[in-house]
């Protein structure tokens, strides 16, 4: 699969610091939204999913410690590091409690960010490799566990294969797929008969992306598909 961009949430109503770590995020290969209060940053996480979310303590329109309680109702997984000026034990203890994995005190160095949020996100991905069952794509949510593909507007119940289907798409998105290696990873063998049956399985996936019109199944002739599709 190929190696996306990791999603950095990133709130800081000091606009003057945020663009600061904004930028040197961005020149370390991440991918930044800078929110310039709490509120912003939980309507943020309600409709993108991030892989760390860095929050200042005191803003205005909600604090760091109710964006995190946001955060956790929502996920248990992604890491959470407040930033702030204040050293204060019961502060460092409220925002644990609140579901923060770490703190770093104003002023920090980049460096040390940087090294901070690594250690977060492998053991984030981690956990993630080992327990997804869940998928986004696109606008979309893919519950593996129950069968369930959820749009902005309906919910759709796959059947097993469909389910095994659009799991394999998704741990292989933005990769051409032959033929032979979908049959034999979903259905176990490759033969003539189970090809037909896996286009139509693909023709069916492709009706339910049609609630979002980014998400492309592509069929490669000759050779067989790519699952054109951001998936996390």
């Amino acid at each position: 699969m190929l190696t996306k961009k990791v999603k950095v949430l990133l709130a800081e109503d000091d606009m003057s610091l945020g663009y600061v770590i904004k930028d040197n995020l961005q020149d370390a290969g991440y991918e930044v939204v800078l929110c310039p209060d709490g509120q912003t940053a939980i309507e943020k996480f309600d409709k993108t999913q991030y892989d760390i979310c860095l929050l200042d303590v005191m803003m205005p329109n909600k604090d760091g410690f109710t964006v995190a309680r946001r955060i956790r109702q929502l996920s248990d997984m992604v890491p959470i590091l407040f930033l702030t000026a204040k050293s204060m034990e019961e502060d460092k203890i409220k925002g644990f409690l609140t579901g923060a994995d770490d703190y770093i005190t104003k002023p920090f160095s980049m460096q040390e960010l940087l090294l901070r949020m690594d250690v977060f996100i492998r053991r984030s991905r981690k956990l993630h490799a080992d327990n997804v069952q869940e998928y986004s794509i696109g606008q979309m949510k893919f519950s593996y566990t129950d069968l369930k593909l959820h749009t902005a507007t309906e919910t759709f119940t796959l059947t097993q294969k469909e389910a095994d289907l659009l799991k394999f798409l998704c741990e292989h998105a933005n990769h051409i797929l032959k033929r032979d290696e979908v049959l034999l990873n979903v259905w176990g063998k490759d033969d003539y008969f189970l090809g037909r049956s896996m286009d139509v399985f693909m023709t069916k996936l492709r009706k339910y992306f049609k609630a979002d019109p980014n998400i492309v199944l592509e069929t490669i002739h000759g050779v067989g598909f790519r699952f054109n599709a951001e998936v996390g």
